[in-house]
């Protein structure tokens, strides 16, 4: 039955899972088939029962045990990597590309060379890669990475004195971020919180979980509180030694995280002031107060009709507005000169006049009523030369009353 085998290339700490029914113990060399070719890879774990594993994929097999022509060919082609990648990176130079060779490996058939580099922005190396197919004479991969992988490649010592953590037993990069470095109260100084590669130290991660999980007993820094009956103020944390510092009324102490819970008596929010009194509330300022917030509604109301009664709409027949202003005009005068007619009429022939103004107005009306059912007319400009020529008659009638007034004088007079 199939069994399942964790095996590790180039000293890698990443492991990948092959199925063999091979009999492997851990530390053997086997030939494995992967997506860049046949390469030479290690054991590193006893084999192990499939059912135990939920996979959910098929695993590739291993192919053979490596024997020794492979080691041979496995060492021979170390050289020719080392080969290689000087003559790669002359190339380079020679091309003036903006790109920094990191390292070069072979497949175990030496059918295909794989370089990997480092580059600021996006590199077109078409170019290269026909350059360098003509010198190897096999397929060409040119492979970008990034500072953490090229720190995994290369290797180091970290800022503890110990290996690597990615090129030692880091299998996959994990998200950091600066929050870690907060939670764990470390000073926020790149330099010291930044690793080989440039970007935060992986190690940030591990004890952040713990660093979570102690300090839910502790308080959070800048809490006020009353500390031995004197207003206080937590200013600092010590979480692996469970203490507590505090600003204590100008003073500075330490306690531990006990004698704090112990000596608080109550806590107080933050933005609050630690001493607080309530003032006795004025009602005169109050009354006074809302008295002028109505006033003020008041005068916004006025403001705002006011406002309303001078805005005009705008006549959009340019020319046409001071006619129409004028015909406005007109027929206030003689609104007015009808409110003056409205009294007794002095004589006989006025209140002939009025009376056949009235029956001519009431048959026009008549007329246009029925007109507009047959068919209603909508035109402004007819509206306008409708109220023109009522004013018109208006005005005759006008001139035919004064005229009138004018000729029953003088006959008295005579």
């Amino acid at each position: 039955m199939d069994k399942l085998a964790a095996v590790r290339f180039n000293n890698i700490s990443k492991a990948y899972y092959f199925s063999t029914d091979l009999d492997l113990v851990k530390g053997d060399k086997v030939v494995v088939e992967t997506i860049r070719g046949l390469e030479l890879g290690e054991l590193i774990t006893d084999l192990k029962e499939k059912e135990d594993f939920d996979l959910g994929i098929s695993l590739k097999p291993i192919k053979r045990k490596a024997n020794r022509a492979d080691l041979e060919v496995y060492d021979i082609n170390k050289i020719k990597a080392e080969q290689s990648f000087a003559i790669c990176k002359d190339i380079v130079k020679e091309m003036n590309m903006d790109m920094r060779m990191i390292s070069c490996e072979y497949t175990l058939d030496a059918s295909k060379v794989i370089f990997m580099y480092t580059a600021d922005e996006r590199v077109d190396f078409r170019d290269l890669l026909k350059r360098l197919a003509s010198v190897f004479k096999c397929r060409i991969e040119l492979r970008q990475i990034g500072p953490r992988d090229k720190a995994k490649i290369i290797g180091g010592f970290g800022t503890c004195g110990m290996p690597l953590c990615c090129a030692s037993f880091l299998g996959e990069f994990d998200g950091v971020s600066i929050n870690m470095a907060k939670n764990q109260l470390l000073a926020i100084n790149i330099d010291k919180i930044s690793g080989a590669c440039g970007r935060l130290l992986c190690c940030l991660k591990y004890e952040d979980a713990a660093y979570k999980e102690l300090r839910k007993e502790y308080p959070k820094i800048g809490l006020r509180c009353t500390f031995d009956d004197k207003p206080a103020k937590v200013i600092g944390l010590n979480v692996l030694a469970r203490q507590v510092k505090m600003d204590n009324d100008g003073k500075i102490v330490t306690v531990s995280l006990e004698e704090f819970n112990d000596g608080k008596s109550k806590q107080q929010d933050e933005k609050k002031d630690p001493i607080r009194t309530e003032m006795p509330k004025d009602t005169a300022s109050e009354e006074r107060q809302d008295e002028g917030r109505s006033n003020n509604r008041r005068q916004k109301g006025r403001n705002n009709r006011n406002r309303n009664q001078n805005s005009q709409p705008q006549n959009k027949q340019g020319g046409g507005e001071r006619k129409a202003q004028s015909n406005k005009n007109a027929k206030k005068r003689n609104e007015g000169q009808d409110q003056k007619h409205t009294s007794e009429p002095r004589n006989k022939h006025q209140r002939d006049n009025r009376n056949r103004n009235k029956n001519q107005n009431r048959n026009k009306q008549a007329q246009s009523g029925q007109k507009s059912q047959d068919k209603p007319v909508n035109n402004n400009a007819d509206a306008q030369k409708q109220r023109s020529n009522k004013n018109n008659r208006r005005r005759r009638n006008k001139n035919r009353n004064k005229s009138h007034d004018h000729n029953t004088g003088q006959s008295g007079n005579a």
